[in-house]
């Protein structure tokens, strides 16, 4: 292992030195199309880590949550949510926070397809201006595209099969419109998801060397999802008006069988969702462009019903419905400073209230209310070779509601939330940073909801917890990065009342359920490496006389993780994960992508205990591009050799779960940009953002 630690930072040395190799590009002029960058597949930033999905068929080819799960240092998992280098992710799209969790959110991106997205973005260490409730981490979910001055049409789509006990289909398909002129811009982006697939799970009991069956299940589900994306935006005069309105609306069902001691099941099951999304932007232009000042409302509704009825007894066994509606303002200014170099001053403030109400046969057993009131100051400053930001925010919480037998525990804080971050850019390319920042995760609503939205069976059951408490975090950072692709980094989470998923055996019912545990640690230990084959060919002489574009070479990405849960009272193992992915170009101009995952058994993650290999996946992507690129086609299979899956130990407990679903794919995906006949609608790679915040052209906001 120290051998392995030291050629990896021998590497990551190299490619430091190769910053002296850099060529500047040449300015090239072109009569009627300005000069075009390239994206970048993969890009580091102080507080974030970029990830292009749009011009990587690797991850577009599926829904968004295949994408995810191939995204190195991210950990999905059914059970126990999304981590992102040891950090608990709360998920945003566009900008706005879902607010939704767990088999919600899962269900809500296997529905969306990858291909409709343009970026991911993982922040790492939100600052004051991002709300102190992103607890650990951020992923912002970018499906934006800028619009151009004149129509523009892309239309995709993505088709996967899997053959296990029978043939399964997954087709997505989305089509993107966008224009402007001289008085407004819009942009409608809808599409449509079909997915069967296929879950196996089983749930054992061992005591005194004996394995008995508690309970097993085989379900075939289908899902349907449909979205719409809509913006338009208004100049008024130097001012900018835009609106957002985005609809999404699911409708799943589940046949499922299942068996254990005394007891045989058929059951069908149904969930229809509806969320919708209205955002209101006002933003106020400067003869500076550096300053800005943005007004900002949004409107959220997001209903949920779930029906679960016995084939064998032709009965309702569960009836249970959710309705969350929210709404916040805000306002954000900033402006530069004089006395730093790219200085800049920002403060704003934010009011949002939620309202959740749950029934179960039409009865309201869930009443629940959350106002935040909040404001903060953040002083961005660059002085030579270092860059400084040091921010707080101070948020009030009023949080409160009852079952239909009691109130809820309220809380009422006011809490005061710093963040500061200190980085010494040795280079362009090269920067060393530190980062702490005290943040505070509010129980999800559907981590609240006391109702069952999961199926089970007379020795399963599912269910939320209506009393549990928000968790403070503290957290802390070093990251040592090169070439926004090679870094090596530490994180610390500490965590007071963290939320975690605790399954449960009492009297041979297995309970799945979420609860606060006092105190938890999570120490990470992580090093991203691109190593070019022609290192190996070629030595490491010829290779640092070259310019390092991973995007254009033939590479191998390495990634690989340390994670140990710290838990009081409790002797607990940590883990390693593991992700390679190989890049090669090959002849006609075809990219052959090979990404494999793994995380090593026996590691603790949280109270679960990790008995099988997980994430054990070796996915293949070839793709072209055709027609000047106007058609791209990507063939991908994944989950090769049929090895991922689940099996991991509940601590303090004789169970042991194992999970599997139809994760062999094969499949295709095309993109096309319609042509047009306008000269202006040559169109080349958009950029990645370089600001913290969008860019101000974007209509989605």
């Amino acid at each position: 292992m120290k051998n392995n630690i030291l050629l990896a930072l021998f590497l990551f040395g190299s490619l430091c030195t190769l910053q002296a190799q850099e060529t500047p590009a040449k300015a090239v002029e072109l009569s009627e199309v300005s000069i075009v960058k390239v994206k970048k597949a993969v890009e580091q930033k102080a507080d974030r880590t970029i990830f292009d999905f749009a011009s990587q068929p690797s991850l577009n080819t599926g829904s968004v949550l295949d994408g995810i799960k191939k995204l190195p240092g991210l950990l999905a998992s059914d059970v126990a949510g999304m981590m992102y280098q040891g950090k608990q992710l709360d998920v945003y799209l566009d900008g706005r926070p879902l607010n939704i969790t767990t088999n919600e959110l899962n269900s809500f991106l296997e529905g969306m397809p990858a291909n409709a997205i343009e970026k991911i973005e993982i922040i790492t260490q939100p600052g004051a201006e991002f709300p102190a409730t992103s607890g650990g981490a951020i992923m912002n979910i970018i499906t934006n595209v800028n619009a151009k001055k004149y129509l523009s049409a892309t239309f995709t789509n993505s088709t996967n099969i899997t053959n296990y006990d029978h043939l399964r289909w997954r087709v997505n398909n989305s089509l993107l419109l966008s224009a402007r002129n001289k008085y407004f811009g819009w942009q409608l982006n809808l599409g449509q998801s079909y997915s069967e697939s296929a879950l196996w799970t089983s749930l054992t009991k061992n005591e005194n060397n004996v394995t008995t069956l508690v309970s097993a299940t085989d379900a075939d589900r289908i899902g349907r999802t449909n979205f719409v994306k809509s913006a338009l935006t208004f100049d008024i005069g130097k001012d900018r008006l835009l609106l957002n309105y985005d609809l999404n609306y699911s409708n799943n069902n589940s046949v499922t069988t299942s068996n254990g001691p005394g007891f045989n099941t058929d059951d069908d099951s149904y969930t229809d969702a509806l969320r919708q999304d209205f955002v209101v932007t006002y933003q106020k232009k400067f003869d500076d462009r550096s300053k800005k000042l943005e007004f900002k409302f949004n409107y959220n509704d997001n209903k949920n019903d779930f029906l679960l009825d016995s084939r064998i007894n032709n009965t309702n066994v569960l009836n249970n419905e959710s309705n969350q509606q929210l709404f916040n303002a805000k306002i954000d200014y900033s402006q530069p400073i004089n006395f730093s170099d790219e200085g800049k001053l920002s403060f704003g403030g934010l009011y949002e209230g939620l309202f959740f109400e749950t029934q179960n046969r039409n009865v309201v057993n869930l009443d629940y209310q959350r106002r935040t009131a909040a404001a903060y100051s953040e002083l961005q400053t660059k002085f030579s070779n270092f860059n400084f930001i040091v921010g707080a925010r101070a948020e009030d919480y009023d949080i409160s509601g009852k079952t239909n037998t009691t109130d809820l525990i309220p809380f009422k804080q006011f809490r005061f939330f710093p963040n500061a971050s200190a980085q010494y850019n040795f280079s362009n390319s090269v920067y060393f940073n530190v980062n702490y920042n005290k943040k505070i995760s509010l129980p999800s609503t559907s981590a609240l909801n006391p109702n069952n939205t999961n199926y089970q069976n007379p020795n399963v059951d599912f269910s939320g917890n209506p009393n549990l408490q928000p968790t403070i975090f503290d957290n802390y950072e070093v990251k040592l990065s090169a070439f926004d692709y090679a870094f090596i980094g530490y994180n610390v989470s500490s965590a007071q009342n963290q939320v975690v998923n605790r399954v449960l055996l009492t009297n041979d019912v297995v309970i799945n359920t979420n609860v606060n545990v006092p105190q938890i640690k999570v120490h990470n230990f992580n090093i991203g490496m691109p190593v070019p084959y022609m290192l190996f060919t070629k030595g490491l002489k010829e290779t640092m006389k070259m310019n390092v574009n991973p995007d254009t070479m033939n590479f191998l990405y390495v990634y690989t993780a340390y994670q140990y849960h710290q838990i009081p009272d409790i002797k607990t193992n940590g883990f390693w994960m593991l992700n390679l992915m190989s890049q090669l170009l090959l002849p006609k101009d075809i990219k052959f992508v090979a990404n494999f995952t793994y995380m090593f058994p026996k590691g603790n993650y949280f109270y679960f205990i990790v008995d099988k290999p997980m994430r054990n996946s070796l996915d293949l992507t070839f793709s072209k591009k055709f027609f000047k690129d106007q058609l791209s086609v990507s063939l991908s299979a994944s989950d090769i050799f049929n090895s991922n899956r689940t099996v991991v130990s509940s601590y303090n407990t004789p169970l042991l779960l194992s999970s599997k679903y139809d994760s062999r794919r094969f499949g295709f995906s095309i993109n096309y940009k319609i042509p047009t006949k306008n000269k202006l609608a040559k169109e080349g790679p958009s950029l990645l953002n370089k600001e913290k915040k969008e860019e101000e052209g974007n209509l989605n906001q």
